[in-house]
């Protein structure tokens, strides 16, 4: 079983080679198809993941992988997790907040993680147990316990409004400071504590997995709307925060 630290490792050097593949496609003219779900894909998207999967094969030779771009290889329930372009509308309009994912996970739940943000030149990364670092330097979250108190985003905010308006309603007017979000980068301020909490919503195991593993190490607690655990089964909405206290308010919140 290969030590953590060695997967640690691996996963930033992987993902900041990657990244040159992604950025050579950065606000440069690009050809934008949808997929089954009418999320946007990109030529960006798909090189982008062949490169962190041809440079996983070479270091874990045989090992699962499970990519939003081309599926999982292999069929053990210990996988790495890709999501080359996390915010590919992001990326088509040019805006610098889309992230590359890489992340392990294992039957305990997520072990490694990276966020990888190309445009700004910000690696996070952790694991289980070892901590969790930006560009090298170690970051923690905040001690905010009060929802009250919080620097409070909410990610995919018009889906909320739309699909559950009354929850959405009650978010929008909690915290100590609110601000509309996307993708991994929010989750990625509240491990180094410049925000304290991120709720979410219809996310993709490859989306929250390897952000999961970075909060944690840094931590934080990031788990669904039931406080579960999360796993490759999980229904897609999640809570991020700094503190138990912090989270357990947010979790009454969302089932007020």
């Amino acid at each position: 079983m290969t030590d953590l630290q060695t997967r640690l490792e691996a996963a930033q050097r992987i993902a900041r080679d990657a990244a040159s593949v992604a950025m050579a496609h950065f606000r440069q003219p690009l050809d934008v198809t949808a997929k089954s779900d009418d999320s946007p894909v990109t030529i960006a998207d798909q090189a982008t993941e062949r490169a962190i999967r041809s440079a996983l094969g070479t270091a874990f030779p045989g090992e699962t992988i499970f990519g939003e771009e081309f599926g999982q290889s292999g069929s053990h329930e210990d996988m790495w997790i890709v999501d080359p372009i996390d915010g590919t509308r992001s990326f088509i309009t040019g805006l610098p907040l889309f992230g590359m994912l890489l992340g392990y996970v294992s039957g305990d739940g997520p072990q490694v993680g990276v966020i990888n943000m190309p445009a700004l030149n910000e690696l996070y990364a952790g694991a289980r147990g070892l901590g969790a670092t930006l560009n090298g330097q170690r970051v923690s979250v905040s001690g905010c316990t009060s929802l009250s108190e919080a620097r409070l985003f909410l990610n995919e905010a018009d889906k909320m409004a739309v699909e559950t308006p009354d929850i959405f309603a009650r978010l929008v007017t909690a915290g100590g400071l609110r601000r509309l979000g996307a993708d991994c980068y929010p989750h990625a301020l509240v491990a180094s504590g410049h925000a304290d909490a991120v709720v979410d919503y219809g996310l993709q195991p490859y989306d929250y997995l390897p952000v999961a593993a970075v909060v944690e190490a840094a931590g934080g607690v990031m788990t669904d709307w039931q406080g579960n655990t999360l796993t490759l089964q999980s229904d897609g909405r999640t809570l991020t925060a700094a503190t138990p206290d912090l989270h357990a308010e947010l979790l009454e919140l969302v089932h007020t």
